[in-house]
């Protein structure tokens, strides 16, 4: 055999090896993604169609709803941190986190049906009543499943970009899910025409089976890099509120709270603002529209679009510049909604979605990528990944959020005179002057103070490529000074 034949065979098994390893990684990205299609899914569908379902399906006040939001975020007060530290304490023969994913899987389906199951009781407190059960069964599940599910993207490598590559095709999974979220149901419960008591139980059985097998995907087949021994410690204030004597963690929590606040209230308002609104003599002539759901979906699809723009962000400059220009731009377009007219051509909307989607993505993943390497100041500082206990706070922080956001403007908009659905009662087609002046004062507002702040606090987070860097030759060699790292961050 000649020279030349023998590179030739020597290049072609390189180049097969090569590929068949690239294939491997990404197959270990798209199933540890799948998860946060169920994450970023039901999310929409809570923030976009939840409190329209209370409202004009169910018939509960806005003044209900806020009440429902604010006592299951304080159930998750109680269920996050045990879950947290429960993860942190677990060992079994698939680690610590995937162990959830799997058992929980089933009980997605379950809850998404009981979420959405349209209770006629002509009692309105025993209406409140079910509804928060099946809301705190819900977010019960959503605790189980996605603690784990943050800790296991701390663990699924040790190296600052590969775990920001990583984390980039989750959050590309979790906005795709979101897309279909906010058209989709809409779509499955106008099938049903004036039967949403019908509707929303078909699409929430439809979903449900969708999220639970995503999760199950990604507890059967995901495979992480970091793992660690469990963690001995006592369940108690003291140990769960330590991750928090760490700056970057809380500087990271700030961000992300505020980042979850202000997507809950645009989110919750979104459709509002564009039925009553935007296209408020549709409505009002009980003529069907799409287009909040066409903007919706553009504002999504270019979050997707845009996640390689904010990773070579991060390459270039740092997670926390990426943060700042995705918010700015946020911001630009909120405060353009206020002033967007009455009655106006879709197109406004559907461009100002476009270039909103554009912002959002940056802080939207930023957080994400963050997660992996606050983590790792957890193991310079207490010798231990206290993954669990944080992701505990962090999904606790997502919730409070959430909950602060949707709950606070439920409120405002309640006492600015917004009609809610009665039970048999005629459809409502228009809204008061004073309840849309609120709610576009809220979508203008809500993103000028919260990312203006998120902003102020990007600047004093230090963690970067080269900080990062340090952080992991303290792990691997520990001749580095401890004191004078922790003094840096």
């Amino acid at each position: 055999m000649k020279i030349y034949d023998i590179i030739v065979i020597i290049i072609y098994k390189n180049k097969k090896e090569k590929k068949i390893m690239n294939d491997k990684k990404t197959l270990r990205k798209l199933t540890f993604a799948s998860a946060d299609i169920f994450g970023g899914g039901s999310f929409n569908i809570v923030n976009f169609l939840y409190p329209g379902f209370l409202a004009l399906v169910v018939g509960i006040n806005p003044f209900w709803i806020g009440a429902i939001m604010l006592i299951a975020r304080l159930w998750d007060a109680i269920t996050d941190p045990i879950m947290g530290n429960l993860s942190d304490r677990t060992k079994s023969k698939i680690g610590k986190r995937r162990i959830y994913l799997i058992v929980a899987a089933p009980f997605v389906l379950l809850s998404m049906f009981l979420l959405f199951f349209p209770y006629q009781i002509e009692d309105e407190i025993l209406r409140v009543v079910a509804v928060l059960l099946s809301y705190l069964l819900f977010t019960t599940v959503q605790t189980v499943i996605m603690i784990p599910y943050y800790s296991l993207s701390s663990e699924i490598s040790r190296d600052y970009q590969v775990r920001a590559k990583y984390n980039s095709v989750r959050l590309g999974f979790s906005i795709f899910s979101s897309i279909l979220c906010v058209a989709l149901p809409g779509i499955i419960v106008n099938m049903f025409k004036d039967q949403p008591q019908i509707g929303y139980p078909v699409m929430s059985i439809s979903f449900g089976l969708v999220f639970g097998l995503s999760v199950l995907i990604t507890g059967l087949f995901t495979r992480e890099e970091i793992k660690s021994e469990p963690v001995r410690t006592k369940l108690n204030i003291k140990e769960m509120v330590k991750p928090l004597s760490l700056k970057p963690f809380r500087q990271y929590l700030e961000m992300f709270l505020l980042l979850q606040m202000t997507m809950a209230i645009m989110s919750g308002l979104f459709f509002f603002y564009v039925d009553f609104y935007v296209v408020g003599s549709v409505t009002a002539a009980n003529q069907a529209s799409f287009v909040g759901m066409i903007a919706a979906a553009l504002m999504f699809s270019m979050q997707i679009v845009a996640l390689p723009i904010y990773i070579k962000m991060i390459e270039k400059k740092s997670k926390a510049y990426a943060y700042r220009v995705g918010s700015f731009i946020w911001i630009i377009c909120g405060v353009l909604l206020f002033f967007i007219p009455a009655n106006s051509n879709p197109i406004y909307i559907y461009v100002l979605a476009v270039v909103m989607g554009l912002g959002i993505s940056g802080p939207g993943l930023v957080p994400h990528t963050m997660y992996g390497d606050v983590v790792d100041v957890s193991e310079v500082k207490f010798k231990n990944r206290l993954d669990g206990q944080m992701s505990g706070f962090t999904n606790f922080i997502s919730k409070i959020a959430q909950a602060i956001g949707l709950s606070s403007v439920m409120f405002i908009i309640g006492l600015a005179g917004f009609t809610e659905q009665q039970p048999g009662g005629p459809k409502i087609l228009t809204q008061p002057d004073s309840a849309m002046l609120a709610i576009r004062l809220i979508m203008m507002l809500a993103p000028l103070i919260f990312m203006g702040i998120g902003i102020y606090i990007s600047y004093k987070y230090k963690i970067d490529y080269k900080k990062q860097q340090e952080i992991q030759k303290f792990l691997k060699e520990k001749h580095i000074n401890e004191e004078e790292l922790m003094a840096s961050l």
